[in-house]
């Protein structure tokens, strides 16, 4: 009789400890969430930037709301996108607490003219979020959605910006569920965590450095560039210079964009750019050294290209950069509308595809569309100078001749399937389009300065830099002109606004073609990430150089061992349940058993 009790004693304490162990742990676990990422990329963690940023406090003290569009019955592609989406948002906010908040809305729910409403006010005339036009099958139908792939972001009570996941598409135009789509919506989760860091440094920006675009030597104006600007501009201080030869012009500047400049520089404007740059300064310089006439090519076939006279050649030269008078051309490149020909289009190899390198800039951005590109080079060595390619073609390219007629014959000449260099796998065939000169300069003024300034005692001019500099060179001028609509206004002038096609982000010969294959690039990630590292920015280009691998599966393997696979799939589950009833039928039966 004793050893009954006791042994019921010792069942009900360890049945009254486990419980209060349970009730412990669930308790700690309110108070303490650790996860463990044992993936490879890691791509369940935030950066340590990310969280240091998130965990301060001072970075943004009111809360964040993200309003997002993507709630409802969607296909499974955007769903993946959706969950991705509020898993992240889940992981900020165990670092932000109630500082970020997030709901996620079915933008289909209420009457039509609740949604058209909405609709209005999600797009805001092409400034807002752009639908993403999407075709699927469903039980045996063919469907068409479009999906708002964004979200509304506010702050401080009220909304102040806005935050896209996935490419609008241009109106009446879809994408279809394809490879392509799968992996537009792979580089929205690969770029999650950057995006919506850059949405709260966006909505929540208090001081703001000031980087310049010049004028005064035939550059791209403010509405060519609009679209780059607005990029930007809620990050940095946006503004137009021209220099007029004041010796403080750039005072105060800490970026400085030539964007496909056409007329020369004088001295004195080389002076100021060279000594903004002893100071510290970042220069981006996007050119194109070599100029025809598209309209004559298309009206006629052929024409010549020209050198464009800019007088920069040899103070780049100085800092390490040369562009040279040639095209170049890649097999990865856009194609030509070209009407007289059988599909409306032709092979345009100088349509180049630019390809990203693996440096912060272009790392995880899409192919960047440059029409006309020129070679890039390195020159001259310095211990103090660190050169970088940051675009280059594919290795399945060439260059031209310098100054090279342009014919529209030129596919016929290449054919179908052309080599552009005897071995077109061989990655030392990249030309570089894009490169990057780090470091302190020695002045291009050294030895010969300009007369009119070394009698002025306030020029303070420098030989050696005094500050680390960065100089950006890109053989192309015009890969962030975008196109814009003039219309009059009430008083006699034109409302300038970007196209409502995004031509940075699509090609335009999908105006032209409808139903010819959707071509998307990364014209205006690339200028984002180059301003960003530029200025000086690399916690947020840390977090988007983080690359999220889905890895493909091994067909062969799959139709080698599907018959294993099938087995182990249906009879190992089977088995193990059997031997688990077997062991609790043995036990049952010794527990309970009269001895």
């Amino acid at each position: 009789m004793g050893s009954k009790v006791v042994k019921k004693f010792y069942n009900w304490t360890f049945l009254l400890i486990t419980i209060a162990i349970i009730i412990v742990v669930n308790i700690i676990g309110i108070f303490l969430n650790k996860r463990f990422d044992v993936t490879q990329d890691r791509r369940y963690s935030l950066h340590n930037s990310t969280i240091e940023y998130l965990s301060n406090e001072s970075n943004f003290d009111d809360r964040i709301l993200f309003k997002i569009y993507l709630g409802g019955d969607l296909p499974a592609e955007v769903q993946r996108l959706r969950s991705a989406l509020e898993d992240k948002l889940k992981e900020f906010k165990q670092y932000a607490g109630k500082r970020v908040e997030y709901i996620i809305k079915n933008p289909y729910e209420g009457t039509e003219e609740e949604q058209n409403f909405l609709f209005e006010d999600l797009y805001n005339k092409g400034k807002g979020i752009i639908p993403t036009g999407i075709t699927y099958s469903k039980d045996g139908k063919s469907s068409a959605i479009q999906v708002w792939a964004g979200a509304l972001i506010e702050y401080g009570g009220s909304t102040v910006n806005h935050i896209q996941f996935l490419p609008g598409t241009p109106q009446g135009q879809f994408y279809s569920l394809d490879a392509g789509f799968n992996q537009q919506v792979q580089n929205s989760i690969n770029n999650m965590e950057y995006m919506l860091v850059s949405a709260i440094r966006r909505a929540t920006a208090r001081q703001k450095d000031r980087i310049v675009f010049l004028q005064g030597h035939g550059e791209l104006n403010k509405y060519e560039t609009m679209r780059v600007r607005s990029l930007i501009a809620p990050y940095y201080r946006v503004e137009d210079i021209t220099l007029n030869d004041s010796i403080d012009a750039l005072k105060g500047v800490k970026g400085l964009v030539i964007a496909r400049p056409t007329k020369p520089f004088t001295e004195k404007d080389k002076y100021l750019i060279d000594q903004f740059l002893m100071n510290g300064g970042r220069l981006m310089c996007f050119m194109d050294k070599l100029w025809f006439n598209e309209d004559t090519l298309n009206r006629t076939g052929v024409t010549h290209s020209e050198r464009t006279n800019l007088d920069l050649d040899k103070m780049l030269f100085d800092y390490g950069l040369k562009v040279n008078d040639n095209y170049v051309l890649d097999i990865k490149s856009s194609p030509k509308y070209f009407p007289p020909s059988q599909t409306g289009v032709i092979p345009w190899y100088l349509n180049v595809i630019a390809t990203p390198t693996s440096h912060p800039i272009s790392r995880n951005v899409g192919g960047v569309l440059m029409k006309y590109a020129s070679e890039v080079q390195f020159v001259g060595e310095s211990d103090k100078i660190v050169h970088t390619p940051v675009l280059t073609s594919s290795t399945n390219s060439g260059i031209t001749g310098l100054a090279p007629v342009i014919s529209l014959t030129m596919p016929l000449a290449y054919g179908n399937d052309p080599k552009f260099n005897e071995d077109p796998t061989n990655e030392a065939n990249k030309i570089c389009l894009a490169g990057l000169a780090e470091g302190t300069f020695t002045s291009h003024f050294k030895n010969r300065i300009v007369d009119a300034f070394i009698k002025n005692k306030e020029i303070n001019y420098h030989e050696q830099g005094v500050k680390e500099g960065k100089v950006l060179v890109i053989g192309n001028g015009s890969f962030i002109k975008n196109m814009y609509d003039s219309v009059p206004n009430q008083v006699g002038g034109y409302t300038y606004t970007p196209s409502a096609f995004n031509n940075l982000k699509f090609d335009e010969i999908n105006l032209r073609l409808k139903g010819f294959g959707y071509l998307t690039y990364g014209n205006q990630e690339f200028f984002q990430n180059m301003v960003d590292y530029m200025m000086g920015d690399n916690s947020v280009l840390d977090i988007r150089s983080k690359q999220i691998e889905i890895h493909a599966i091994d067909k062969g393997k799959v139709e080698k061992y599907a018959s294993t696979l099938r087995i182990i799939n249906m009879v190992v589950p089977s088995l193990l349940i059997l031997i688990l009833g077997l062991i609790l039928n043995t036990v049952r039966k010794r527990k309970y058993t009269k001895k």
